[in-house]
């Protein structure tokens, strides 16, 4: 592969709707609060902490608990490799997309 090539690999993972929605959030971002993932997506605290869990286990998705006031605060980032299988969906998806709308060979049966 050249470089800034990104090899398209559809990921199992990452397709869900929810984890989707929830990784290109992410790869938009450097870090983002819980907080604020969970009003974007609408998610109950359960749902989006165990999607957050399920990436991190992958090593598609690192978190980050702190004190702020007194509150316990997560954040989150994506890693490097999250970012690699991110794009690389994505760049399955669009050839996906490709393939469909590119005519035909032949006459039609």
């Amino acid at each position: 592969m050249g470089a800034g090539m990104t090899q398209a690999r559809f990921d199992e993972l990452i397709h869900p709707i929810t984890r989707l929605s929830l990784v290109a959030t992410l790869a938009a971002a450097d870090w983002a609060e819980f907080a604020f993932l969970k009003d974007r997506l609408q998610l109950s605290d359960s749902a989006l902490s165990k999607q957050l869990t399920t990436l991190e286990e992958a090593g598609y998705v690192t978190t980050e608990r702190r004190l702020s006031g007194g509150r316990r605060k997560v954040r989150a980032r994506l890693t490097s490799a999250g970012r690699d299988a991110f794009n690389g969906h994505i760049a399955a998806l669009q050839a996906v997309v490709a393939d469909a709308a590119a005519p035909s060979e032949g006459p039609p049966a």
